[in-house]
């Protein structure tokens, strides 16, 4: 006891200290000497293939086929073969030739990868304490997995992941609840009661955070990406981030994503580009696509939008209040090429183009999964709507509901759609091989909330707070036969833990990077083992790049603001304010934890000085889309004029 004690200490002082990045990163899988060897193995074979010159060869098929492939002879061979089909003659013959070596050359780098997954230093000292509980799950897990794989052939399972926009805690599933909310989930309930729910699941503030956490494991502030933007930006997601997506894919997935992505408006951000094999999806979100339109200034949810509405005597920059129509809206990959759907040329945008946005995703994201159902390969369908975001009252009887909001009515309507995509994984006899989640992106849009007829009923906050309010989400996990059916856990999991469980869930982990801090623990423990199994206690949470406040167990500390006394921060036990409204309390709390947190915050941050943050990624927005309107090519031209010119 004494040595496990002393251990957890040391770990504990290397988080403050210039010992903090060996302790975190864990010894390596190679000598010093071996990994020398290693490398200049490496080289040699690099080298032969540059030799073979099927790099050259396969040029302009890698330009046109695998543009966004993230570099590695491994990654851009994957992306050759798997579309042969259309590849140049003298590629085709190439391709056979690199196979051994592309191979052997995977088999290097899987050596030299260090053995451990990066984590945040608070992992460390937790799994110092737990090391051999989790291993005996490990055993646990491992042992049923395999059960599952040989009762279904070997294959690992399918992932049906469901994003729902702007959705706090208690505004979907939870049906006891109606009589404070004004409306009924049924298809999402009756997914609880047939599966886990998950019930301390936290997300980032708002959309794109929350997005870039789930497909990186990373905190949002680790790649550059923190901000939720609705006009054109000229940024997004980096090629460098490696995404679920990416490391399912190069596992044996198929791949595909249908709806909401928001990750950017360049080229190298788009959902085709992050890992995805069918990808259809609009390039910004409902900023532009349900809040923009005339229908929105006349149902009074925003002005100024139509310049026909107000005099325009001193205008001079005609361009400065977009037009939600010149923005590209929905793009669609076909063929290698993406192409925006569904819009001509002068056309508006309207509430009934939102709608059948909409109605289209619902539809394809059924079709998807009844055409993926027939593959022999496992698959990861992404499936983000865009509602149940909507501001414009639509009258439509078959959803009224109590609360009479446009956000209530929509979400009974979304509900059923739920109910249509787990009644077709059934109907299909794929249930027992398929994992179904579904969850919200974060708390509800209070600026909204009037129309909408959300509010914060439980967690005090909304979308962008760091508040529990803001970032606390229903959760519920299915897997028929699996996962117990009306099962629930407390343990704390964070949106960027999916990456991790379901790269494990997909026999990926080795795909999961190792030269970067992966913030997604594994929590697949939770899922099959059940409430108590989870590896997590703890969640920092940013308001874009601001680390705004720190969780533990249950104890929670909003940081100081700057220049305030650090004493002052104030500390909440969760289960006893968990509305965060007695700051007062935390003077009980204060004089243990308050060090506490302090040191957690400094081995947070102290990691950050190896690991450092992604600056932002830029680039010329609309890249890549074959069929630009004249109206979208316009604004990219002044969006372009405006930048430091070289």
């Amino acid at each position: 006891m004494k040595m496990e004690l002393s251990r957890v200490f040391s770990i504990g002082l290397c988080g403050l200290a210039a010992g903090l990045f060996f302790c975190a990163a864990g010894p390596s899988s190679a000598s010093a000497q071996s990994k020398i060897q290693l490398q200049a193995q490496k080289i040699v074979v690099e080298t032969r293939l540059k030799a073979m010159a099927w790099n050259s060869t396969c040029q302009s098929d890698i330009v046109s086929l695998c543009k966004g492939v993230k570099s590695g002879n491994g990654r851009v061979y994957n992306c050759l073969v798997r579309n042969k089909a259309k590849l140049t003659e003298g590629c085709i013959k190439t391709l056979p030739k690199a196979k051994p070596l592309v191979a052997q050359l995977r088999q290097i780098e899987a050596k030299l990868r260090p053995a451990k997954i990066i984590h945040d230093a608070e992992y460390t000292i937790i799994e110092a304490q737990n090391r051999k509980a989790w291993a005996a799950d490990d055993k646990a897990i491992d042992k049923k997995l395999a059960e599952i794989r040989k009762k279904n052939g070997d294959k690992p399972p399918n992932i049906v992941y469901i994003l729902l926009d702007d959705v706090g805690f208690g505004e979907i599933g939870m049906d006891e609840l109606s009589v404070i909310r004004g409306y009924k989930t049924p298809h999402m309930t009756a997914l609880a009661k047939e599966g886990l729910s998950l019930n301390r699941m936290y997300t980032e503030p708002s959309c794109t955070p929350t997005r870039v956490a789930m497909m990186t494991g990373r905190y949002p502030t680790r790649t550059g990406l923190t901000e939720a933007k609705a006009t054109l930006a000229g940024d997004g997601l980096s090629a460098e981030e490696v995404t679920i997506a990416e490391v399912l894919r190069d596992a044996g997935y198929y791949t595909s994503h249908v709806g909401k992505w928001h990750m950017g408006d360049i080229e190298q951000a788009y959902a085709s580009n992050q890992g995805f094999m069918h990808a259809e999806f609009p390039i910004h979100q409902q900023g532009q696509l349900a809040i923009m339109g005339r229908d929105m200034e006349s149902a009074d949810i925003i002005r100024g939008v139509d310049p026909n509405r107000q005099k325009q005597t001193f205008t001079l920059d005609k361009l400065f209040t977009p037009d939600p129509a010149h923005m590209v809206t929905g793009v669609e990959l076909r063929d290698g090429k993406l192409y925006e759907v569904e819009m001509k040329a002068g056309e508006a945008w309207t509430q009934k183009k939102y709608r059948e946005m909409n109605e289209r995703y619902q539809r394809n994201a059924l079709s998807q999964l009844r055409k993926l159902a027939k593959q022999d390969k496992p698959f990861f369908l992404n499936y983000w709507p865009l509602f149940p975001l909507s501001f414009v009252q639509e009258h439509r009887s078959q959803y009224n509901t109590l609360n009479g909001g446009t956000m209530a009515d929509v979400l009974v309507e979304v509900d059923e759609w739920i109910g249509e995509i787990v009644k077709e994984v059934d109907k299909l006899g794929i249930a027992e091989n398929t994992i179904i989640m579904v969850m919200g992106d974060n708390g509800p849009f209070l600026q909204y909330e009037g129309p909408t007829g959300q509010t914060d009923r439980i967690y005090r906050g909304g979308k962008t707070d760091h508040l529990e309010g803001g970032v606390r989400v229903n959760a519920w996990v299915r897997w028929k036969g699996v996962i117990e059916p009306g099962s629930s856990a407390e343990d704390i999991i964070h949106v960027s833990d999916l990456f991790t469980t379901f790269a494990r869930l997909g026999q990926a982990l080795d795909g999961v990077p190792r030269d970067r801090v992966i913030d997604g623990v594994d929590q697949t423990g939770v899922l099959l083992l059940g409430e108590t199994h989870g590896r997590r206690d703890y969640v920092h949470i940013y308001e874009g790049p601001t680390l705004k406040s720190v969780v533990k167990n249950k104890y929670k500390m909003h940081l100081a603001a700057p220049g305030d006394n650090p004493i002052a921060a104030p500390i909440f036990d969760l289960y006893r304010d968990p509305r965060e409204r007695r700051p007062v309390d935390g003077i009980k709390y204060g004089p243990w934890a308050g060090g506490q947190f302090a040191g957690m915050i400094k081995r947070h941050l102290a990691l950050k000085q190896k690991y450092k943050d992604r600056p932002p990624t830029h680039g010329k927005p609309y890249e890549g889309i074959e069929n630009l309107r004249p109206e979208s090519k316009k604004i990219v031209e002044i969006f372009l004029l405006g930048l430091p010119q070289k």
